[in-house]
């Protein structure tokens, strides 16, 4: 594995299906604590505005220079402007968003101080999209996969509505028709409904909550959790993301479990946007199962070493595939 194996991800175009978000920082610094209340005062320093959720994973795949197409609903409102606002920045189309007058665009609003998060304050719906939305975006969808060629389709799913049980099925059953490869990164809501997708990528706690069982982050107890997966999804890859003990990844008779390098963590929000975005490129790029798992960790570290939720370096990437060449 060197640099050329990043450089592949050039030009790959890559539909993206899932929540988007606006994060949204308040900055500032803590001198003294509030006369009204036993609470601190952020004496507010700056405002900040960035693309979250499945957009994030676009900006990664966009660092990786892949080509992303983005498919959301987002709220008929004055953030679901500013999301379509902070993708064209980013030279991203928006032309592909659903707006709904039925639902609130998602915004996490946190508060920070010396670099530490004091408070979020979250703005939401996350009911299922009703039928007629779900119609709209589901026609997008099909029209687009009629007409263009597609690398690989990624669900980032973060419960807010979006990806209903039907819409997964539907889609997964017009890529698996055109041979295009899936990854999920699932929720708790829809965790059982990715039938038939080639890459399904939890993290170590949603699949203990799944399971309803302790699980110890070693390889006998994780291939037994892969093949408990498999029995339900009949998909082709686990990968289980293991925060500090790494990442296991397993397909058919082969089995990995690569520990991650110490990392100065900062923030840890956002990583999982990086790792699918990574992920899902190597997939796309016939990658080695054990390489995938090392630049895995590596943009997954990457980004938690950065406060707040950021996109991975492809420079960044590059030099720090020497540590591992």
């Amino acid at each position: 594995m060197n640099k050329e194996t990043i450089d592949s991800f050039k030009g790959n175009r890559v539909l993206v299906l899932g929540d988007v978000m606006v994060d949204k920082y308040l900055t500032g610094n803590i001198d003294r604590i509030s006369p009204e209340a036993p609470v601190p005062i952020v004496n507010l320093k700056a405002r900040e505005a960035r693309l979250g959720g499945a957009a994030n994973v676009t900006l990664s795949l966009k660092a990786l220079e892949a080509e992303p197409i983005l498919f959301s609903v987002v709220g008929d409102d004055e953030n679901g402007k500013l999301i379509q606002k902070l993708l064209e920045h980013q030279n991203i189309s928006a032309e592909h968003l659903v707006f709904s007058k039925e639902r609130r665009t998602t915004v996490k609003s946190r508060i920070l101080a010396s670099n530490q998060q004091i408070l979020r304050v979250d703005e939401e719906d996350t009911h299922p999209l009703s039928n007629d939305i779900e119609k709209a975006l589901l026609s997008k969808l099909r029209l687009y996969l009629e007409k263009d060629q597609i690398s690989v389709i990624i669900f980032q799913d973060y419960n807010k509505g979006v990806l209903t049980s039907n819409l997964i099925e539907e889609v997964i059953k017009m890529a698996n028709q055109k041979n295009i490869p899936t990854i999920v990164d699932p929720k708790r809501d829809n965790f059982w409904s990715y039938k038939g997708v080639t890459c399904f990528k939890p993290n170590l706690k949603e699949v203990r909550e799944a399971l309803n069982r302790s699980i110890e982050p070693n390889l006998k107890n994780l291939t037994e959790v892969h093949k408990d997966l498999h029995k339900i999804l009949s998909h082709k890859i686990s990968l289980i993301t293991l925060s500090e003990h790494g990442i296991y990844y397993a397909a058919d008779h082969e089995k990995h479990l690569v520990p991650t390098q110490s990392r100065k963590i900062a923030d840890v929000c956002g990583a999982g946007d990086a790792v699918l975005a990574l992920v899902s490129l190597s997939i796309a790029n016939g990658v080695k199962a054990e390489d995938i798992c090392h630049l895995a960790n590596l943009a997954g570290g990457q980004v938690c070493e950065k406060v707040g939720v950021v996109p991975i370096q492809k420079n960044q990437l590059c030099r720090e595939l020497i540590t591992i060449a």
